[in-house]
């Protein structure tokens, strides 16, 4: 007899899980930052329309569908139509990609976790120069912070051409970072604002994005926890909760940000016009205590028509002080989590604590998030009765996790975080849109709404009610395909694709053209996965083509 499938202890057991999941690091750091650009919380506003008409009825979908078919996202769509076994594929291969470089997030966290027990934090302060006559030139123009992130830690080259050596050091922290992951699978089973943003169009597609990714959906992880409910669980009131608590934690982090960001402008304000007011005092021999914020600008502009040969030298070592600045410096990803926190964590009383207590929070959400990704690649490989049938469960995760540490170890390189930033940017953002866009339309229009409406009332009790009809019918495929055009015209108009790269010499960020090995590959990532459910409809079509042929009786 079939081997009975799984099953959660309890429907909150399941919900934690998928909270667990969608509640990630894009809730600390990408939400805060949309805040920032689009009139803080006027933002709100789409986001929360964006929750509403995209958000909680895609969420339900996905649960409604792992949960009815009881399979993980390929033999989900398979059960639908054969010919859609690649939408189910391609999640894989996104989730798959996504495994990579995301559980390197969790091996900086580490990195930083264990450097937090230090006295002073090792990121507080320059190290001094080779002859230990002054800090370091690279130190000084950047930031202590800086310095810390993209030379000790990343030791980054200063372009993507020069790969340079695997860092040992957080190789190991990454070979740490898949070992807890592979333990924890071996258990089991992001008001007041610029109210003018609401008509930016940027604002409502970031918001829509900001939803979809949040939430996590395509990549089959939600279908694969789904999958492991009672027939008769309640996905609707799931769906909701889940949805509600993922955003309510965006909301909160952007609290928590803002009150960060606020404390560091002040304090780099401050501090930028002490060393002004030295550099003055000492050259000009003011009295000390003369120079405040008040008076600065007065004063420099005095001493630059009194003594205007001496002012010149000097010129160019004063920094314009502006807190406004300060204030508008939008920051998100990697920057923001080891650069911008750590910046305001170095200057906090007793900083080695809340260090440790940060970065345990990072690798907590960062951890969570890779289970649910990982579940989207192994339950379908479990739930395969080739694979299955050969390799325990336990032999199957150690093998995805090993062949996704191996390859992951790429982003440990000296111009490994320019990979990750292609990764990042590029591997799931068409695929996933694509890959919902066309679930949709298979419950929809492939399956049929009103045979998948019965399957809930008979699976739940439940009747489903108008919203969710006219959301799944009509509502969110139109938005998805909205996303999917902005998307899609926003690379073409934008002409040769760039990043950020360092500059140790300057101590600061500068913008580079990709070369074509790294444009290449950024084709493949996309490609990989969408075209995996054409591809896989082809093969099936080919294969039923053949087999008929080969039954025909001959004459």
């Amino acid at each position: 007899m079939e081997k009975a499938r799984p099953l959660w202890a309890n429907p909150l057991q399941f919900v934690f899980a998928c909270i667990s999941y969608a509640v990630g690091l894009g809730n600390v750091w990408r939400f805060p930052y949309l805040c920032q650009m689009y009139g803080g919380g006027s933002f709100l506003v789409p986001y929360i329309i964006m929750l509403i008409v995209e958000g909680m009825p895609l969420l339900y979908l996905e649960l409604a569908v792992g949960q009815r078919m009881r399979q993980g996202s390929i033999g989900a769509f398979r059960t639908i139509s054969p010919y859609l076994s690649g939408v189910g594929v391609a999640s894989v291969m996104v989730s798959f990609f996504l495994s990579m470089y995301y559980n390197v997030i969790n091996a900086w966290a580490f990195w930083y976790l264990f450097h937090s027990f230090q006295d002073p934090l090792p990121w507080s302060v320059c190290p001094l120069n080779g002859n230990r006559t002054g800090y370091d030139e690279e130190c000084e123009k950047a930031s202590s912070t800086q310095y810390f992130w993209y030379r000790k830690t990343l030791n980054i080259s200063p372009s993507i051409q020069e790969n340079g050596s695997v860092q040992w050091e957080p190789a190991l922290c990454l070979l740490l970072a898949w070992l807890v992951v592979y333990l924890c699978i071996l258990r089991g089973t992001e008001s007041t604002g610029k109210m003018e943003q609401l008509t930016n169009p940027k604002a409502w597609i970031n918001a829509a994005t900001q939803i979809f990714f949040s939430l996590g959906l395509g990549f089959g992880s939600l279908i694969a926890f789904a999958s492991y409910n009672e027939p008769s669980s309640n996905c609707q009131k799931h769906a909701i909760i889940v949805s509600l608590i993922n955003s309510s934690t965006s909301i909160f982090a952007s609290i928590v940000t803002f009150s960060i960001y606020g404390f560091k402008a002040t304090f780099n304000y401050e501090n930028c016009l002490r060393k002004v007011s030295l550099l003055l005092t000492n050259t000009f021999d003011l009295e000390d205590g003369f120079l405040t914020a008040s008076n600065l600008e007065e004063v420099k502009g005095y001493l630059a028509s009194a003594y205007p040969s001496k002012y010149s030298e000097v010129f160019p070592h004063i920094k314009n002080c502006s807190l406004e600045s300060e204030l508008d410096t939008a920051v998100q990803g990697t920057g923001l989590a080891f650069i911008v926190y750590t910046e305001a964590i170095k200057n906090m009383e007793v900083s080695q604590l809340w260090s440790v207590l940060y970065f345990f929070m990072l690798l907590m959400l960062g951890i969570g998030s890779m289970l649910g990704n990982t579940a989207a690649i192994l339950t379908p490989l479990t739930d395969s009765k080739i694979i299955s049938s050969h390799l325990p469960k336990e032999a199957i995760s150690g093998l995805v996790c090993l062949i996704s540490c191996a390859i992951g170890m790429v982003f440990t390189t000296e111009a490994g975080n320019y990979w990750f930033d292609i990764f990042n940017d590029y591997a799931a953002t068409l695929s996933l849109l694509l890959i919902v866009l066309v679930e949709t339309i298979a419950v929809c229009y492939v399956y049929g709404l009103r045979r998948f409406e019965s399957d809930l009332k008979a699976m739940t009790g439940r009747a489903l009610s108008w919203y969710w009809k006219v959301m799944w019918a009509g509502v969110s495929p139109l938005l998805i395909v909205s996303l999917f055009v902005f998307y899609l015209s926003d690379y073409i108009l934008a002409g040769t694709l760039k990043y950020q790269a360092w500059e140790a010499s300057q101590g600061q960020l500068v913008t580079k053209d990709y070369p074509a090995y790294a444009l290449a590959a950024i084709g493949l990532l996309v490609a990989s996965s969408t075209m995996c459910i054409p591809l896989v409809a082809l093969g099936i079509f080919v294969l039923r083509c053949l087999k008929r042929g080969d039954a025909a009786p001959v004459a």
